[in-house]
């Protein structure tokens, strides 16, 4: 009876301990801070509500460093599409968690996040459809949408530069899915506001999005970004060193704007992104059986004409990113885990595979302080690993 009871008690002290750990490795309780006075200048989301950040105060010798993300929530090109899209937390701030809790690049634990644990940390909302980049100044009387992303991100870059950022030592402006993208678009700006900052870099988590004309859904990837182009009136904000040359649509894929970004960039991506195969690269048949919904949800049942599309995606990938790989301000980080983003759950952050050695924790950090170069391709595996969970 007695060791009974002193293996339950052995049982809750370690279901304790867990816990313990998992709250130590994450930052509970972080506000929002909602910018109604932005609303003034004319910078809200697709339904008109403020822009908003999430903000955890760095601390010794972090202070003067700061981290900021761009969340990310896909892109919009229609009336009909950004009607939806502003009724759900992509699109609007109403609805966002007073407070949220964060881990992983955000973690205020040094043994799970040693780079970077003790910075100032910002989660910037997602909420404009278009990669923060957007500047249409009516607002549609028939859908009362608001397209001005561009001024969400100006907005709150000026909140932060007073509450301490234009004195940062070192800073990061970094983004995941479109968030991602907006980080590549705006990565260059961003070096400009901190002019006297020892580093300035930047990271984008599943960000580049491959045009790979040649492969299944080559239209979609084009049609999509193209949509998206037209509706906001991106093509005068777009850089001018990739429109001068192509159609301003094509300037949304990060392979045909890299070369031109002067500060240091770093690409976190999947070589099997769950994302970009589900939805940009559907092939010419998806009602096969299984479908390709199926096939990407779970690899194990796909076919094998299924399985050699999604090893021509790793492909031309990896052939794309080497190609834009000259330059040593260029970090990457692509392993064979199927998934689509890396910083909000511990399966992308502590517990992938490492790739040349080195862990995402190892490689970004090593990147970010100059500690060597950091390049790492997972060339061992043309087929998706078992790793941790999706997302």
């Amino acid at each position: 009876m007695e060791s009974h009871i002193q293996a339950k008690y052995d049982h809750w002290i370690k279901l304790f301990i867990c816990l313990l750990v998992v709250m130590i490795a994450q930052v509970h309780g972080v506000h929002i801070t909602r910018l109604h006075s932005a609303l003034a200048k004319g910078a809200a989301c697709l339904d008109g509500s403020p822009p908003a950040y999430y903000y955890i105060k760095g601390f010794g010798e972090g202070s003067n460093n700061w981290l900021v993300q761009l969340e990310g929530g896909g892109w919009c090109g229609s009336d009909e599409w950004c009607i939806k899209i502003s009724k759900s937390h992509n699109g609007s701030t109403k609805n966002k968690s007073d407070t949220m809790t964060y881990g992983q690049i955000f973690s205020q634990d040094k043994a799970i996040n040693p780079d970077f644990y003790n910075w100032n940390i910002v989660i910037v909302s997602y909420c404009d459809g278009s990669s923060f980049m957007s500047n249409v100044v009516a607002i549609d009387p028939k859908t009362n949408l608001t397209r001005r992303g561009a001024r969400i991100f100006n907005v709150v870059m000026e909140d932060l530069l007073a509450k301490g950022m234009k004195d940062a030592d070192n800073a990061i402006l970094a983004g995941g899915s479109a968030g991602g993208l907006a980080t590549i678009l705006h990565c260059d700006g961003f070096r400009t506001l901190i002019p006297n900052a020892s580093r300035v870099k930047c990271l984008s988590d599943s960000g580049f999005f491959l045009h790979a004309k040649d492969l299944p859904g080559a239209n979609i990837r084009e049609n999509a970004f193209a949509n998206t182009v037209k509706y906001h009136g991106l093509a005068k904000f777009l850089p001018a060193s990739c429109t001068s040359k192509m159609n301003a649509s094509w300037c949304m894929f990060p392979e045909n704007l890299i070369r031109d970004i002067r500060t240091p960039l770093f690409l976190l991506e999947s070589a099997f992104d769950v994302y970009q195969l589900s939805v940009k690269f559907i092939p010419a048949c998806p009602t096969d059986v299984p479908t390709w919904k199926d096939c990407v949800s779970d690899f194990n049942v796909c076919t094998l004409t299924q399985l050699q599309t999604i090893k021509d995606f790793r492909a031309a990938l990896i052939k794309t990113l080497r190609e834009i790989s000259n330059s040593p301000s260029i970090g990457m980080f692509v392993h064979s885990c199927p998934r689509h983003g890396h910083f909000y759950d511990s399966g992308g952050w502590n517990n992938l595979p490492s790739v040349g050695n080195k862990t995402i924790v190892n490689a970004i950090g090593d990147w970010f302080f100059d500690r060597g170069f950091v390049q790492e391709i997972d060339t061992q595996h043309d087929a998706p690993q078992h790793c941790s969970k999706k997302a």
